[in-house]
């Protein structure tokens, strides 16, 4: 049931193919505008990836392997501009340049905005690198940019990739970023085609598109990573790296830095805290009710992924095998798709299969827990991994039947990564904008719903206190990825 449930997504597109036909298909998609929106994506993917692993890379080696001044301090501000969703981002840039719009728009909100997806994964790469590798090349006779390009990157290479996917499938899912910014995506051309047909033959296929470009996607990046192993034997180095003076070069790397973070993070929230400061008073009593829907929904959504990814964690940590893997294969893949895909596969199969459940709390929250069970998943896999089986075993030899025992003794150690997956999902769920807009029963105003509204029609100052709040609400969530990243506090 689990996998049947993370899979309608992909059965939804296969049904929608095989229904329309070879014939019909083709002539919705080969045409022009399909044409239009796959150079789009292509160039969103080709100049927007390498762009964000450049910085993110570069970000990590700065606070990891040099002695920047304040390097601390810009190691957690790298990491920062995460909490800031990429469509308010469009929003603080377009409500400050109103010129900014097209492929170069996009790119510089979306490259700004996901950068640090690409940091965070190769700031722990580098951490946990042996020092000695390093100190070995430079008694070699290698230079520091030698070091890092024959003996560091390498070692980065599933970071990078891993980091490098996740940027090029949320280019592939943004929505409300590249429609602000009048860029036209499949993701947005879905959207406009399920609002003027309700779920049309051309939406379906733009879909079944945009489900493919996701599939080469991951087969690349499954390609790419090889099977090379990067794990060393043994401890390594007891000591901390010697970290590379910069000399004149300190000030380059400082203003550089600065740089990167005003435009990602000072530029959208001065924008904010501006129009802010002229929104209605009104607008602060309706902000309330939309925080109290979304915190319900979120909550709710939280829950039942924990709910979904439990069993799936223990299959997978205690037991396994072929079906584990199974299980785990699905969830990753239906949550790999657009939330737009999920969305469209909800409304298809609730109004075929049960209609009473259109549009109602419960879609919602569907859709919250395919496009979010990775983030529950991932840290209770890792919880369980670290729960000896033994001490459910001494248990059981006391006379405690196995349920009472799991319940009793692997539980309490559970918490918190049963709190943590928990909290990244019930974040996610509160900045989703998509899915929600397809989905939520009518009269419902979420903080992302909400804004989305009044930002798209140009009413700054009403959406800014919107925009403050999803803000808030990303800040334990960036702060947790960061925690994670780390595993302790910069030496």
């Amino acid at each position: 049931m689990l996998t049947a449930g993370a899979l309608v997504p992909v059965g939804y597109v296969v049904h929608a193919a095989i229904a329309m036909g070879w014939t019909e298909l083709a002539t919705l998609v080969i045409r022009p505008k399909v044409g239009e929106l796959l150079v789009n994506t292509a160039l969103l993917a080709v100049i927007g990836v390498p762009a964000a692993v450049v910085l993110g890379v570069g970000a990590a080696w700065l606070v990891e392997r040099t002695a920047l001044p304040a390097r601390r301090v810009f190691a957690v501000a790298f990491a920062a501009p995460l909490a800031i969703p990429a469509f308010v981002a469009s929003y603080g840039w377009a409500s400050a340049i109103p010129s900014i719009n097209g492929l170069w728009g996009g790119l510089l909100v979306a490259v700004l905005a996901y950068f640090p997806l690409v940091y965070l994964p190769a700031m722990a790469a580098i951490r946990g690198l042996d020092p000695a590798l390093e100190e070995s090349a430079r008694a070699l006779g290698l230079g520091s940019w030698m070091v890092f390009i024959r003996v560091v990157l390498p070692q980065l290479r599933l970071a990078i990739l891993g980091g490098a996917l996740i940027v090029a499938l949320h280019l592939l899912s943004e929505y409300g970023a590249f429609a602000f910014l009048r860029f036209d995506t499949f993701t947005t051309a879905i959207v406009v085609a399920y609002q003027a047909t309700f779920a049309g033959p051309n939406a379906a296929a733009l879909g079944i598109v945009l489900v493919v470009l996701c599939l080469v996607l991951l087969g690349a990046e499954s390609l790419a990573r090889g099977r090379s192993r990067y794990a060393r034997v043994g401890g390594g180095a007891p000591h901390p790296p010697a970290l590379l003076p910069l000399g004149r070069a300190a000030w380059v790397a400082i203003t550089a830095s600065i740089a990167l973070l005003a435009a990602a993070i000072l530029v959208p929230l001065a924008s904010v805290v501006r129009w802010l400061l002229r929104a209605d008073a009104a607008e602060f009593g309706a902000l309330a009710s939309a925080t109290a829907q979304t915190s319900g929904l979120a909550v709710a959504g939280a829950l039942c992924a924990v709910l979904v990814a439990l069993p799936i964690a223990w299959l997978s940590v205690r037991h396994a095998g072929r079906l584990s893997r199974a299980l785990e294969g699905a969830a990753y893949l239906a949550s790999s798709l657009p939330a737009i895909i999920v969305a469209l596969a909800l409304v298809g199969t609730t109004l075929a299969i049960a209609p009473a459940l259109y549009q109602t709390v419960f879609t919602v929250i569907a859709a919250y827990v395919v496009i979010f069970l990775p983030r529950a998943l991932v840290p209770l896999r890792a919880g369980l991994a670290q729960v000896p089986e033994s001490l459910e075993e001494a248990a059981r030899s006391l006379g405690i039947a196995p349920l009472p025992a799991r319940l009793r003794v692997t539980l309490p150690l559970l918490l918190p990564s049963i709190g943590a997956g928990a909290a990244l999902v019930a974040l996610g769920a509160a900045n989703e904008l998509t899915a929600t807009l397809l989905l939520a029963p009518t009269g419902t105003r979420t903080v992302a719903t909400s804004f989305w509204s009044a930002a798209s029609s140009l009413d700054y100052p009403a959406a800014a206190p919107y925009a403050l709040v999803l803000v808030l609400l990303s800040i334990p969530a960036v702060a947790l990825m960061f925690a994670h990243a780390t595993g302790r506090s910069l030496r």
